[in-house]
């Protein structure tokens, strides 16, 4: 009986406490009774008459419906002109964020809010108050800002912070109501009304906007990149110098979550080799898109789980991926870790052992820090030096770049608060998913944590009438393609009409030279527009080379006997030489670079391979000069020279194909000279002349190339280069 009349003064209460315009769910099976101090008066007393600790209904809310609002006042909400929205200066040591921006604080006012801040709450991230009373907020002190309708902040408040909190207000900030209990009985004695941004619905895609833990993460993941070079010796990107070259660092990444990617992408922009792993296969493509390696154990398992998040793996994968970690220990430079698991301790992926078999002056920054750490040796909050290696266990990464961080932070809170009501109103629907999830308290009661977001049921589709959005959008995406093709119609009509101009205003003896000049422009700048940038300068080299076929108009200018006997043909002669120590010497630059560009565990083959074009090439060439055909194969020979030097440019667009394509140069700039030289009807001395001052320049030029310095071969490009000028 007793426990009966007790549940009855707790239903009693409830309906007391919010009125009737709420609809009470009815009490399941699946209700249960614990212990909690925060009761009403009245239950506390009758409790006490009856001799019965006082206890509160806890239900498990995926069973029950939302409580819904049926007066129209309460749809309506709260006029945001009678609110006042309170910024405080944030109270943990170091912090130098702060919840709102002076762009934000100007959102809000548009909205109708009034913005209280407390004075100097922006300036640790470089916002003065001048430039939030411009925004149109109003400077207060701390109490006062505490005293506000709703308050915005960055951590969680303190005891004192709550004190000085008004009875009844609207908290929003990063909450963690599974780690802070305390916290949260302290805001429900307040009565408060609490939302936990950290408890946003992340695969919820409307709320992506108000996501402030990926907020966090991104500029965490750029900090810890930041944070590693300033503590690592060398530069990050490779480099020739005058004073000797500098290989680039190499950079593990071990989880690619929101921190993860944006660790990556920062430090592929500062030039470092960057291998990433994570257990989810479906971010492979994620890291591959910012350039990365993405690193594979072989074993078949998936480590993604609920919500996207990593879940924990099986014994084999986890001894699987220990082996590939301490062999990557032991080759790079930089490990960043930022493997979480949600509710539990962050995993151990990188032991002692590893870390003693870094090299001296490695770095390691771990972004687990504060949940344990990823690396055993880690000291949280702390930068410290062991066995040689540094290592970044801080805790406040987003704070050590506050102007940012700020602003995007305050981005989240300002859009979340003005997405909780239209029309300048405030009210708190707990139909809104985000908002819902976010909810921690209303008016002291606890609601958090919420019930798990329900799938929408999609209606079948209808067969005879679509309906009208998926037809606007395929009307749209109709649009867009017809924009799209008008804009490559009318380019290629003013393409043509261009080249028709040109031919009726210089006349048709220009039609063979333009031609010629047009499809050397779009073919040469096809080709290099994919080169990587690692293969700039063995591109330059190959290039240069290629335009040493200069050769051929000295070629043909050439005469007399076995020496020139005439100043045209001294020159003739001169550019000849000249050209061939340019084309000798490139393509043995060429070839020395790529020996240097060429990664450790690379591929390799017979580089013989690509003799197979020349010797097909000779033997077609020699068999048709035996036949009487050199005519008609002479023209066809310069063809195949031009396509190969092509294939030559294009061959350097990656380190694979470099080989390829420095030997195809070779081939081409070859065809051409031997069609050159076969078309010319020289006598044997002549030929004889050319002979030898061809392989006098290609002979010169490989001896300089062979014998010049590493740091120095920038420079010789540069001056093989002007000899194409001579």
């Amino acid at each position: 009986m007793r426990t009966i009349a007790l549940m009855a003064a707790v239903v009693a209460t409830y309906m007391f406490q919010h009125g009737d315009a709420f609809h009470v769910p009815m009490v399941t099976k699946s209700a249960r009774l614990t212990p909690q101090p925060q009761v009403s008066a009245f239950l506390g007393r009758r409790a006490a008459g009856m001799g019965i600790l006082p206890l509160t209904l806890s239900v498990h809310r995926a069973n029950l419906p939302p409580l819904r609002m049926t007066s129209s006042e309460s749809q309506a909400g709260v006029p945001a002109s009678s609110l006042t929205v309170g910024i405080p200066k944030e109270s943990k040591e170091a912090e130098r964020r702060v919840a709102a921006t002076p762009s934000t604080v100007a959102m809000l006012t548009k909205e109708g809010y009034q913005v209280l801040l407390e004075q100097g709450a922006g300036e640790a991230a470089e916002f003065t108050d001048a430039a939030y009373q411009a925004s149109g907020a109003v400077i207060k002190s701390m109490q006062d800002v505490w005293q506000s309708d709703i308050v915005l902040k960055v951590n969680v408040p303190s005891s004192d912070e709550i004190a000085i909190a008004k009875e009844g207000s609207t908290l929003v900030s990063f909450i963690y109501p599974g780690q802070n209990k305390p916290v949260v009985d302290e805001l429900a004695k307040k009565k408060m009304t609490v939302f936990a941004i950290d408890c946003l619905p992340r695969t919820l895609s409307r709320a992506q906007t108000f996501d402030a833990l990926s907020s966090m993460a991104n500029v965490a993941g750029y900090r810890a990149v930041i944070e590693a070079a300033n503590a690592f010796g060398r530069f990050f990107a490779g480099q020739f110098t005058a004073a000797g070259r500098i290989p680039p660092a190499k950079v593990l990444v071990i989880g690619a979550g929101v921190a993860g990617l944006a660790a990556i992408q920062q430090a592929k922009g500062m030039g470092a080799i960057v291998r990433a792993f994570d257990v989810r296969s479906s971010v492979k493509e994620q890291i591959q898109s910012v350039g990365a390696e993405f690193l594979e154990v072989e074993l078949d398992e998936e480590g993604e789980g609920k919500g996207g998040y990593a879940k924990e793996m099986s014994k084999e994968f986890i001894e699987a991926e220990m082996a590939l970690f301490a062999r990557q220990c032991k080759d790079v430079d930089i490990v960043i870790t930022t493997a979480l698991i949600p509710g539990k301790p962050a995993p151990r992926l990188i032991t002692r052992e590893m870390i003693e078999s870094m090299k001296p002056g490695s770095v390691v920054v771990d972004l687990a820090a504060e949940a344990g750490g990823n690396i055993e040796t880690t000291k949280p909050g702390e930068k410290y030096v062991y066995k040689g290696v540094t290592h970044i266990g801080y805790s406040d990464l987003p704070s050590r770049l506050p102007t940012q961080a700020s602003e995007l932070y305050s981005n989240n809170l300002a859009k979340f608060l003005l997405s909780m009501g239209s029309n300048k109103m405030f009210r708190v629907n707990l139909e809104d998913e985000a908002v819902r999830g976010c909810l921690v308290l209303q008016n002291g009661y606890l609601m958090w944590p919420a019930p798990p977001l329900q799938p929408s049921a999609k209606p079948a589709p209808s067969l005879t009438q679509p309906k009208a959005e998926a037809v606007k959008a395929v009307q749209t995406e109709s649009n867009k393609a017809e924009k799209e093709a008008w804009n490559r119609s009318i380019s290629v009509s003013l393409f043509a009409a261009a080249l028709f101009g040109v031919s009726l205003i210089v006349g048709s003896y220009l039609d063979i030279p333009v031609t010629i000049f047009v499809l050397s422009c779009l073919a040469g700048s096809q080709v290099v527009y994919g080169v990587t940038p690692s293969l700039h300068s063995p591109l330059m080299s190959v290039t240069n080379a290629i335009s040493g076929m200069t050769a051929v108009g000295g070629l043909v200018c050439m005469g007399g006997g076995v020496f020139p006997q005439n100043t045209a043909q001294v020159l003739a002669a001169a550019a000849v030489f000249v050209s061939m120590i340019n084309i000798g010497g490139g393509f043995v630059m060429t070839n020395r670079m790529l020996g240097m560009f060429k990664q450790e565990g690379s591929a390799s083959y017979n580089q013989n391979i690509y003799l197979l074009p020349a010797v097909v090439i000779a033997a077609v060439y020699a068999f048709g000069t035996a036949t009487g055909c050199t005519g008609s194969l002479c023209g066809m020979l310069q063809l195949i020279g031009a396509v190969l030097c092509i294939f030559a440019i294009g061959g350097l667009s990656t380190q694979t194909t470099a080989r390829y394509g420095n030997t195809m140069g070779i081939l081409g700039v070859s065809s051409g000279l031997v069609a050159t030289l076969t078309t010319q009807d020289f006598s044997s001395a002549v030929l004889k002349q050319a002979s030898v001052i061809m392989g006098a320049g290609v002979a010169v030029g490989a001896s300089i190339a062979s014998k010049v310095g590493v740091t120095e071969l920038p420079q010789l490009v540069a001056a093989f280069h002007s000899l194409v000028g001579v």
